[in-house]
């Protein structure tokens, strides 16, 4: 059985000024925080799993390709996004996921559950093949010091 393990990181700071936008992880509106920059929905969360996926496949989704669907698709939904990036997985099968998200703000541990149901319906694996923590960094970052958030993530597959 061939195993592959896919990292991924994405990173964006808030968007202070934009009233008009809501901060979305792990595709769950996290309705009384700041929203964060970016062309699309800016949802760190996905981003960060696209960048997965994108090292197992070698096809990177975030950069040209999602910004062709967002500048001119209108698509700012980051799950098509990882959508899209699950196109050329092939014969492969995730096995689990694990998230890493460095923020001062939001609280995330509220909403842990609600994004791993989010994400599983994404990826279409179970709730319990997906593992969130979250830190504050102890303030050692930007990110720590509430200037945006930063997320790792691995993605685990086998060949089918």
């Amino acid at each position: 059985m061939k195993v592959k393990v896919g990292l991924g990181q994405d990173s964006h700071v808030f968007d202070l000024k934009n009233e008009n936008k809501k901060l979305i992880l792990g595709g769950v509106i996290f309705p009384d925080d700041s929203p964060l920059k970016g062309n699309s929905d800016a949802d760190v969360v996905l981003h960060a799993i696209t960048n997965s996926i994108s090292s197992i496949t070698n096809i990177n989704i975030l950069g040209k390709v999602s910004d062709d669907m967002c500048k001119n698709m209108g698509i700012v939904d980051s799950k098509e996004y990882v959508k899209e990036a699950l196109k050329s997985f092939g014969k492969y099968d995730i096995n689990h996921v694990s998230i890493s998200i460095e923020c001062k703000t939001p609280k995330i541990s509220p909403k842990i559950d609600e994004m791993r149901q989010s994400i599983s319906q994404i990826l279409s694996i179970d709730a319990e093949d997906i593992g969130i923590t979250a830190t504050s960094g102890e303030e050692m970052t930007a990110f720590g010091r509430g200037e945006g958030i930063q997320v790792l993530s691995i993605v685990s597959a086998t060949c089918k």
